[in-house]
Order: C-alpha cells, then sequence, then structure tokens
C-alpha cells in the first residue's frame, strides 16, 4: 500500500471593509504541483466568512482522500475546526449561549469537505513573510478586486 501523498494547503481572507466585499485564495502543494485558487464576494461579506471559504474551496478540489496540511492565519477558522465544531454539531448548531452559530453555513460545507480527508490544522501569523501566506492574502486580495471590478461594471 502506498503512503497517501501530503497536500499543503495556505488560506487567507480579505474584506475591503469588514463588513464590506471580500476575497479569499488558497495557495495547494502537491509534491511538485502547485495550484492557486481564488474568488470573491462582491455583496457585503465579512473577514470571517471569506477565512471560512478559502479552506473550503480547497478541501472541494481534491478528488481522492488525502493527508491534507491546513496553514491559516485565522484563529477564528483553527479554534473553530478544532475546538467548537464538534460541540456545535452536538448542540445542533447552537453556541453554549444558546445562540444560532455564526457562519453556520460555511461551517457545515467545511465539516462536509473535511470528509474522507486527515486534516492537520496549522496556525501561521498573518502578514509575517511566510511565503505561501503571503501568496494566499495576494490571491484574496485579487479576489476582492476582480469581484468589485464585476460589480461596478454591471
Amino acid at each position: 500500500m502506498q503512503p497517501h501523498q501530503i497536500v499543503e494547503i495556505y488560506t487567507d481572507g480579505a474584506c475591503s471593509g469588514n463588513p464590506g466585499p471580500g476575497g479569499w485564495g488558497a495557495v495547494l502543494r502537491y509534491g511538485e504541483h502547485e495550484k492557486e485558487l481564488h474568488g470573491g464576494e462582491a455583496d457585503t461579506t465579512t473577514n470571517n466568512r471569506m477565512e471560512l471559504t478559502a479552506p473550503i474551496k480547497a478541501l472541494e478540489c481534491l478528488r481522492r482522500p488525502s493527508v491534507v496540511r491546513i496553514y491559516t492565519d485565522s484563529t477564528y477558522v483553527r479554534n473553530g475546526v478544532l475546538s467548537w465544531l464538534p460541540k456545535w454539531k452536538r448542540n445542533g448548531w447552537m453556541t453554549s449561549a444558546n445562540q444560532p452559530v455564526k457562519n453556520a453555513d460555511l461551517w457545515r460545507r467545511l465539516d462536509a469537505a473535511i470528509g474522507g480527508h486527515q486534516v492537520e490544522w496549522h496556525w501561521v501569523k498573518g502578514h509575517a513573510g511566510h511565503p505561501e501566506n503571503e501568496r494566499a492574502d495576494r490571491l484574496a486580495v485579487l479576489g476582492v478586486q476582480e469581484a468589485t471590478a464585476k460589480a461596478t461594471a454591471l
């Protein structure tokens, strides 16, 4: 049996104003192969929604169960996955204060996207010169710019 190839994913989200138009970016590395993904939301969104969208989109493009290392500068995403998500699922997507979970649509989608993968979550300090995190940040900003340009062209 061959060991799984490790997929490294670097993600970031950005907002022009928070809330405001947003973008997300991801850099995927699988052996010698690299892929960049980005997108945006011209409507009002939040930084947290964009931070969640980046790993969702990256995981959804994987074609087979993989060992995945996700690097994010979002403590919201990392803490959510590692600490809060199991409790929210048990509590019917309610917080410990009995309030609906914010961004539950994206948390459900992320939970489904993790699916058959073996995922390790790593936090990296944002804007600290980490090359792949900086690339993901530039992609997220590009996502904001493209979404904003599309909206103003309509």
